[in-house]
């Protein structure tokens, strides 16, 4: 399965930024650890980072033929990119919203988000864990 893992604003700097919240590892110590995690399954992967919103958007464009899943963990802009819920929605390419944390129990500008009816499921709190319980719930569908 062809999947395409996003990541929005200031998750390059995960293992720097916030580390009681998102912890100590890095975002390439994350996707590596995705990719180890999945070792022997049938799958392949494009890992993609910005901090510009049109960056995601043109990604999840351009790779809509070759992806048949998307774990996407847009950050700050899950919360008001109207424009990345209609790429997702646009595109039909099933879509995972990913956090690391539990923006239910954040700030309350985090309790919302915009992607959470365009994409088929939300998975939060858990991590780095909450990427490979993403891709298992895309193996399933």
């Amino acid at each position: 399965m062809n999947i395409l893992v996003i990541n929005g604003p200031n998750l390059n700097l995960l293992g720097t930024r916030e580390t009681k919240i998102y912890g100590h590892e890095s975002l390439d110590e994350i996707m590596t650890w995705l990719e180890n995690s999945i070792e022997g399954l049938n799958h392949n992967f494009k890992f993609y980072q910005s901090n510009s919103e049109g960056d995601l958007i043109n990604i999840m464009q351009d790779e809509r033929q070759w992806a048949k899943g998307i774990l996407i963990n847009a950050g700050a802009l899950s919360h008001y990119s109207y424009a990345i819920a209609d790429t997702i929605t646009s595109i039909k390419v099933p879509a995972i919203e990913i956090h690391l944390s539990d923006t239910d129990n954040r700030e309350e500008f985090r309790k919302k988000s915009v992607l959470k009816d365009v994409c088929i499921k939300t998975i939060k709190g858990l991590g780095k864990h909450s990427y490979l319980e993403g891709l298992k719930y895309l193996e399933n569908i």
